[in-house]
């Protein structure tokens, strides 16, 4: 990857999402308009720590590890952690929901692993959600590391006795011709696989935004509108996601 290549990157992931495009677009506003289709919040792993904590009534808490693109700069409030702990407040009203996040700026996975179960020794989840491959697919890392890096850092977490999530890349059809993510991807996917553990497909997810019409993903205008809303949706998608791999029932929910 040429020198300064990688800022560029980083720059271009940020103004896809931070692009407030057409008219469209803006109609994502609403709920309705960034459903997601039941395949992509499927799975056949469960989280067992999270459905216990539920069933007896515990707090749940939710560690998000991931990098700059769990955050909406200078809106903290707006980023899908925040509106993933707002939705889970909303269905599961008597437990108290905590969720902290560790930024792990510029890392790659196996950059990230050594400090993964000190995060959890410190903040005691019940739940660690990790947001990994984009920086990897910046830099080129040999997909083969990179493998490595999530197995490790997955036996790690699970040895530690927590539930695990993985979160996949985000998708920009701005980047598309400047890295390649489907070898991360499938990856990623083979570790969950292997592990048994969920894997939020956000890469997809996001595609399919794009390609219904729900966010203009492509669009060069600058803005946080658009970025808020794709956040909001996935907050809301992945606490779906995450009640319905715990195998919580309606009755338990609400």
């Amino acid at each position: 990857m040429r020198p300064g290549s990688g800022a560029v990157l980083v720059l271009t992931l940020l103004a896809g999402l931070a692009a407030a495009g057409s008219a469209r677009a803006q109609d994502a506003a609403t709920p309705q308009a960034c459903d997601v289709p039941p395949y992509l919040l499927s799975t056949e792993s469960t989280l067992p720590k999270v459905a216990e904590a539920v069933k007896n009534a515990r707090p749940l808490t939710v560690l998000v590890v991931g990098s700059r693109s769990s955050t909406i700069l200078a809106s903290e409030s707006s980023a899908y952690p925040a509106k993933l702990q707002a939705a889970l407040k909303e269905k599961l009203p008597s437990i108290p929901v905590n969720l902290s996040v560790e930024l792990q700026t510029g890392k790659t996975a196996e950059e990230v692993d050594p400090g993964l179960v000190k995060l959890v020794e410190a903040k005691r989840p019940t739940l660690v959600i990790w947001q990994t491959g984009t920086v990897d697919a910046m830099r080129s890392v040999d997909p083969d590391d990179f493998r490595s890096a999530i197995d490790e850092g997955v036996v790690a977490l699970q040895n530690a006795g927590v539930d695990v999530v993985l979160v996949n890349l985000q998708y920009s059809p701005r980047t598309e011709t400047m890295i390649s993510a489907p070898p991360y991807l499938d990856n990623m996917r083979v570790v969950a696989q292997q592990h048994s553990i969920p894997l939020f497909d956000r890469f997809a997810i996001m595609r399919h935004w794009n390609d219904a019409g729900d966010f203009d993903l492509f669009s060069t205008f600058h803005g946080t509108d658009m970025a808020k809303r794709v956040h909001a949706c996935l907050g809301r998608a992945l606490s779906k996601f995450v009640l319905d791999a715990a195998r919580l029932d309606q009755a338990q929910q609400n």
